[in-house]
């Protein structure tokens, strides 16, 4: 609740009396000196504060008591005060004083005030009390200095307008209150195709907004005019605009009004946004593939280590069936263990397969027989060409000589070309076909300098691909299939693998037949003929039964079916559950070689080999590593230190004894 103070001199003054006339009215002096919207205070003749109303207390932030019977110089401060100062002589000689001007209030900083100084009962030269009353002004002088200052920049930027409106970048087109054209720079003119002299005084909706869209305008004009709603005002809206040739575009636009004298004007700032829209198309493109690239990298984590836990049971599988056909060879059920055998080798190739192509690793060439990478992808994608009822030919040449190449990289792009050959086939009701075929290309007269070149071809009979868009496929993120088919890396991606192998990836013309793609790889060859798989070097009679073989694995399936394939070619074979127990051993007895599981828990094949190497530096050099998954970035590290020779699960027993009699080797 705010305290009301009456009129009245304050007790510590000594004030005396103001006199009978002056006392009788102080009840209603002091009620119309609150209403007054200024700042009024009675000083007593020690110059000390008697009376203040609202207003001065709440400019200065002073309660009353911090006010009254304090002198003057101590609330107002030494500049104020030099400024009553001043004016002494004449409130003395019982004139009213009037002043305007600046000074510097304590607690308020610098002010602009106006001030009338009335002086009541002079005698002997002092007034008994002056009556103060103020005005602040500062806000209003401050205006007017802003105005002041506004109007002589307004003059001064007044020669610049021109030359700012013509060389703004934005297009700038200005209208009257009725929708015609006052002003049209040069970059709206650059932007819509028609010249200022042509675009002022026609209607804007003439010039640059769609047929479809002016009745809208018009009523949007109708509206604003007549005070209604105002939508867009000072709003950035997109929309379409019309170019000169009838052709619209995408703009930004921001419009505002602007009174001058008695007239309203309206000026719409324009920007071209067609390059941007453009841009996040592109943007949201690459966006999406990149996603696409994420979903297919978590996929092929997911199937990497799907693959890794399937590698124990299928090497187990096909170690058993290879046992069970060997014991059984007399008898006609051997047939059936060698059909588990090679089922279970085809889906450890699969398997191999997947793990190829989720592990990135450096690029390793080798010798590569294009035959056998066209074989293991039709096999690991039997299912879903058969699933898609497509009938899939291998028309492969024998005896194709090798490439020098990557075997994964070319894989993929042997499974790419597949994979999109059955998706195109996909919008073939019946009869689908494919055929993937392998040769030699011949050399011309021109081809001499150049080496020998293995060509793979996929055909499919599907819809082919038309003549203008052969050459887009192959590049990035272009596809002719439908949203959330592909990606439009895969064609791009393989050429460029291709190309580094200093072949070429091409989609030939089908002549004749029933249509459809046809998709060419060429590779040079490596300049050695193809071989098959190397048999292993049977141990010599001499030695099979005086090699002591330690076989390490936590799996103790594993581990069993290792011992008895050893076992079976002659060696004497000890078996550990764990590297802890294989060290024990070691300090047991004596080992000519080992057996060990990459992967175990307490101490792995990493810690077993440090520690053999420490204890037994001569057996650290024959060890043999067997794993799941030698593409892991910590397996192909280690493996490369420890310079130890590694078998993948699932493995034979021919690949088993083939590493053993090399590792044996003085």
């Amino acid at each position: 609740m705010t305290e009301t103070f009456h009129l009245h001199p304050a007790p510590s003054a000594g004030v005396g009396d103001l006199g009978s006339v002056l006392q009788a009215t102080l009840p209603l002096l002091s009620q119309l000196l609150e209403a007054v919207p200024a700042r009024v205070v009675v000083i007593d003749a020690e110059e000390r504060f008697a009376w203040a109303n609202q207003e001065f207390f709440a400019f200065t932030g002073l309660h009353p008591k911090q006010v009254l019977g304090q002198p003057i110089a101590r609330i107002i401060g030494p500049s104020a005060y030099a400024g009553y100062n001043a004016v002494r002589e004449r409130l003395a000689s019982g004139q009213t004083v009037a002043w305007e001007g600046w000074t510097e209030l304590a607690g308020a900083g610098r002010r602009y005030m106006r001030e009338h100084l009335v002086p009541v009962d002079v005698r002997g030269g002092t007034p008994q009390s002056t009556v103060v009353m103020s005005l602040d002004l500062t806000e209003l002088k401050q205006r007017d200095a802003a105005l002041s200052a506004k109007v002589a920049e307004l003059q001064a930027s007044e020669a610049l307008k021109s030359s700012i409106f013509d060389n703004a970048m934005a297009a700038l087109v200005s209208t009257d209150e009725t929708g015609h054209v006052v002003e049209f720079n040069p970059a709206a003119a650059a932007m819509f195709g028609i010249a200022r002299e042509q675009a002022l005084g026609r209607s804007v909706a003439e010039v640059m907004i769609p047929p479809r869209l002016r009745a809208a305008h018009e009523a949007g004009m109708a509206r604003v005019t007549a005070g209604g709603e105002q939508r867009v005002m000072g709003r950035r809206v997109e929309m379409p605009a019309l170019r000169a040739d009838g052709t619209e575009f995408p703009v930004e636009m921001l419009l505002w009004r602007t009174a001058v004298a008695d007239q309203t004007f309206y000026t719409a700032s324009l920007f071209d946004l067609s390059e941007r829209q453009a841009a996040q198309s592109e943007i949201e493109r690459q966006r999406e593939a990149l996603r696409q690239s994420e979903k297919l990298t978590a996929m092929g984590s997911l199937l990497a280590g799907v693959a890794h836990e399937l590698n124990n049971p299928l090497s187990i599988v096909m170690g058993r069936a290879a046992l069970l056909a060997e014991k059984m060879s007399d008898d006609p059920r051997a047939a059936d263990a060698q059909r588990i055998f090679d089922a279970a080798e085809r889906c450890g190739r699969i398997v191999r397969t997947f793990l190829n192509m989720a592990r990135s690793r450096p690029a390793n060439r080798s010798e590569v027989a294009m035959n056998d990478l066209a074989a293991a992808a039709v096999d690991m994608l039997g299912y879903v060409l058969r699933s898609h009822g497509i009938a899939v030919t291998l028309d492969l040449l024998p005896g194709l000589p090798p490439v020098k190449a990557d075997a994964d990289q070319i894989g993929q792009i042997v499974l790419n070309l597949i994979v999109n050959a059955q998706q195109a086939l996909s919008a073939r009701d019946h009869g689908r076909r494919m055929t993937v075929s392998t040769g030699v290309a011949p050399m011309t007269d021109g081809d001499r300098r150049r080496a020998p070149r293995v060509w793979l071809r996929v055909r499919d009979n599907g819809p082919g691909i038309a003549a203008e868009l052969r050459e887009r496929i192959f590049e990035p993120f272009f596809t002719t299939k439908s949203e959330g088919v592909g990606t439009g890396l895969g064609l791009a991606v393989s050429r460029s693998i291709a190309r580094e192998h200093g072949g070429e990836l091409t989609v030939q013309d089908e002549v004749g037949g029933d249509g459809g793609a046809s998709f060419c790889l060429q590779l040079p060859v490596s300049g050695e003929p193809e071989g098959g798989e190397t048999e292993p070097v049977p141990l010599a009679a001499s030695d099979e039964c005086s090699a002591r073989l330690l076989v390490v694995d936590d799996e103790a399936e594993i581990a069993e079916l290792i011992g008895e394939m050893l076992g079976g070619a002659g060696y004497e074979v000890m078996t550990a559950e764990s590297g802890a127990v294989a060290l024990a051993m070691l300090a047991e007895a004596r080992f000519d070689a080992i057996v060990s599981d990459l992967h175990m828990p307490d101490i792995d094949g990493a810690q077993l080999w440090r520690e053999v190497k420490n204890r037994h530096p001569a057996l650290a050099r024959r060890m043999l590593f067997v794993t799941g998954d030698t593409l892991s970035p910590i397996a192909r590290q280690f493996l490369s230190e420890a310079r130890c020779d590694s078998l993948s699960k699932p493995f034979s027993r021919q690949e088993l004894l083939g590493r053993i009699t090399a590792l044996l080797q003085p």
